[in-house]
């Protein structure tokens, strides 16, 4: 029997996990050192073999690929938003053509009897999705625009966007989207007062938060979509 909608799912879950959750500031800040692109290999095969319960030639290939794709960008020199999207849309590439070419990989292993353990793995990849490579992909994207956001609290603007982020991903897998209208009221009116007077801190927190809200709409619907075709979780409304 084939299984491609699992195994996708779980090298989406693991690949969220290397990337976004398990690389420290200290692989990204080597990452042309052989010894930090070696770390991150590695944390790349564990989360793969993790995920899918197994010890294979092609998790142990896809590693060496994701370091491969890491060279070429951390050689290249270059950094920003279009470097990043075209790394991460490689690196999402790479695993749909291994989902692809290998679809009983999630078949041969040890999580292959736990029917919910697929649902529960894409639900951890769309929210590290949704809300850590949201922060990144948001920052990047409003790089040119932070010398005119004015001070705020350390890290504060990171921690409302995750939070925004990951409540419009439980919005909409629990089929209420409507939910996303009432944070939107309320955080225009918690903004209202900082940002009324000042045109450039205004329009870049509605900038912002488009981009924010857009992000995790996109990432929560995907999710939903590969919900649907994998066996039912049990906790989560049915896909219509």
């Amino acid at each position: 029997m084939q299984t491609m909608p699992e195994t996708l799912a779980a090298l989406l879950a693991a690949h969220m996990l290397a990337d976004f959750l398990l690389q420290n500031h200290w692989m990204v800040a080597h990452k042309p050192r052989p010894v930090a692109l070696a770390a991150h290999g590695g944390v790349v095969l564990a989360t793969a073999c993790a995920c899918l319960g197994q010890i294979s030639l092609p998790l142990v290939l896809l590693a060496l690929l994701h370091i491969g794709i890491d060279l070429v960008k951390a050689g290249a020199g270059h950094k920003g938003l279009l470097p990043f999207v075209l790394e991460q849309a490689a690196h999402l590439a790479s695993l749909v053509a291994l989902a692809t070419l290998s679809p009983d990989l999630w078949a041969q292993g040890i999580w292959a009897s736990l029917p919910q353990m697929p649902a529960l793995l894409t639900l951890s990849g769309g929210a590290l999705a949704c809300t850590r490579a949201g922060g990144y992909l948001i920052a990047l994207f409003m790089t040119r625009w932070v010398a005119d956001a004015g001070e705020g609290l350390p890290q504060g603007g990171q921690t409302i966007g995750y939070l925004e982020r990951g409540l419009i991903f439980l919005f909409i897998l629990t089929g209420n989207p409507d939910g996303i209208g009432f944070l939107i009221a309320a955080k225009s009116i918690l903004r209202f007062g900082t940002v009324k007077d000042d045109r450039k801190v205004s329009e870049y927190v509605i900038i912002g938060t488009l981009a924010s809200f857009g992000w995790a709409i996109v990432t929560a619907s995907a999710t939903k979509s590969l919900l649907a075709a994998l066996p039912p979780l049990g906790i989560l409304p049915a896909a219509p």
